[in-house]
Formats: C-alpha cells, structure tokens, sequence
C-alpha cells in the first residue's frame, strides 16, 4: 500500500488554476481572466500540461472587445484551446515541501501556433499540495494574431500573461 500511495503522489493536478492577461497600449488597458485552467505535474517525470479553453476569458471593458478577442485575434472557433507542455530543466525535489524557483521549457500553443519557450516558474510545496506562479510575455506576432492598423494604438504587440492555481496530488489509477 505504501508504495502505491508514494506512486500516487508523483501526479498533481489542478484544481483550481487561473490565467490572466493584459494588453497595455498606448490607447487602451485590456484585462481578461480566466478560471478554468487545467493542468496535471508529474514530479517524478519532471513533465507538464496546461491548458484553456480561450472562450472561458471574461473580464474584458466590453462586450466588444470580447467579441473582437474570440473572433478576430484568437478565432476561438478554430483555436479553441491555448496550452503549454514542457518538463522541468532544473533538479529539484518539488514533492518535497519547500518553495522552488525552477526554468520550464517547452512548447506554447496559441492560435494554432507552437513556439518553444523557457519560462521562470515558481512552485510552492505543503504536503500534498503545490501552489505554481509564473509570469511571461506573449508576443502576438510570433503566434501569427494580425493586429489591423485601425486598432494598433489600442493593442499591445506584446501580452503579459499570468498563470497560477493550486495543484493536488491524485489519486493511484
């Protein structure tokens, strides 16, 4: 039983996650959040996945500019979901309790686009449970999201991007 229960806790997965951005332009501050990111860590394989569905952002000035978000820059029909998957570069026993600054590499996913990354991750463990924080930028050209002339004073090229959540360790399958 012991050893299934330390096989167990190799695996966490979120339970309740968030990511949040914002555009900061010369005309206009643009705020979104979602709640709904999922994510599983396997501490032992020193591998991850997260990922949002694009349509869960809420929080935008407007209903427009929501609409201009699902439709013209995400095209959230056709790119439902943003994710990242990578493992973890540094040697660090994060299943043991303690607060880790850590390097994950791996691959972004946005408007259909992959770009490898390295983002500073930070991971707070207690017992059975971790808290993940990481912030990066975004930059909407190398995800290929147009931004027309008409609205360029109003979007930043470059988005800030906040993710964090709560992750508990599974139960043995």
């Amino acid at each position: 039983m012991l050893l299934s229960q330390w096989a167990a806790a190799q695996v966490y997965e979120m339970q309740s996650g968030m990511i949040r951005f914002y555009s900061d332009a010369p005309q206009e501050l643009i705020r979104a959040t979602s709640r709904q990111l999922k994510g599983a860590l396997d501490i032992k394989k020193k591998t991850f996945a997260f990922k949002v569905s694009n349509a869960s952002f809420e929080g935008f000035n407007s209903p427009l500019q929501r609409e201009h978000f699902n439709e013209n820059y995400i095209e959230t029909e056709v790119f439902p979901e943003s994710s990242f998957t990578g493992k973890i570069i540094e040697d660090a026993d994060i299943g043991k309790d303690g607060e880790y600054k850590l390097r994950a590499k791996g691959k972004l996913k946005i408007h259909g686009v992959e770009q490898e990354r390295i983002i500073d991750v930070e991971i707070r463990t207690k017992g059975n449970k971790m808290i993940v924080h990481a912030e990066f930028f975004v930059s909407l050209y190398d995800h290929n999201i147009k931004i027309p002339k008409v609205v360029y004073d109003k979007l930043a090229p470059d988005i800030h991007v906040t993710v964090g959540g709560s992750m508990a360790v599974t139960a043995a399958r």
